[in-house]
């Protein structure tokens, strides 16, 4: 399991991001973005920092992180696995998709491994919808899931 920065880093390397980025028109999804980049998340920690020195509520930080589903709460896995839950993906079979790979990695939407090899998530459309059913592996998108798609994924995450 990866291990987790203190508060005080956090704190610390979150101003950094901040006073980077705070200049930019609307800067709250840029810095949010570099926050999840140099940690792998969006700490707690890091709300009432972002909001002192854009002079908004930490209500409001946390609104706009918890909305979209891109900002995580906690660490990822080793790769990150997003796979499409969108009407074209559904069309074409994401549910099954959806229940394989959940099964042959023993995880659900939204959770790490155990062993911290990798985190699935659901997206709602990758842009994918001809090739459906889709997934996007550490930033790569694939096509046309099936079978062999399915265990080429599995064992790509495991190595």
């Amino acid at each position: 399991m990866s291990v987790q920065p203190a508060s005080t880093e956090i704190v610390s390397r979150t101003a950094a991001v901040v006073r980077e980025l705070q200049g930019l028109e609307g800067p709250l999804l840029p810095i949010l973005h570099s926050v999840q980049e140099e940690f792998g998340y969006v700490p707690q920690e890091a709300l009432p920092v972002i909001a002192e020195a854009l002079n908004i509520s930490r209500a409001e930080v946390h609104g706009v992180a918890s909305f979209y589903h891109d900002y995580r709460k906690h660490p990822a896995g080793r790769h990150v696995l997003k796979l499409c839950q969108a009407e074209a993906c559904q069309s074409m079979g994401s549910d099954a998709v959806a229940a394989k790979l959940k099964q042959a990695l023993g995880i659900g939407f939204h959770e790490t491994a155990k062993d911290n090899s990798v985190t699935l998530e659901p997206v709602y459309c990758l842009g994918l919808c001809a090739c459906a059913p889709s997934a996007m592996l550490d930033g790569q998108v694939i096509g046309r899931l099936d079978d062999e798609a399915i265990d080429d994924i599995v064992a790509e995450v495991r190595r």
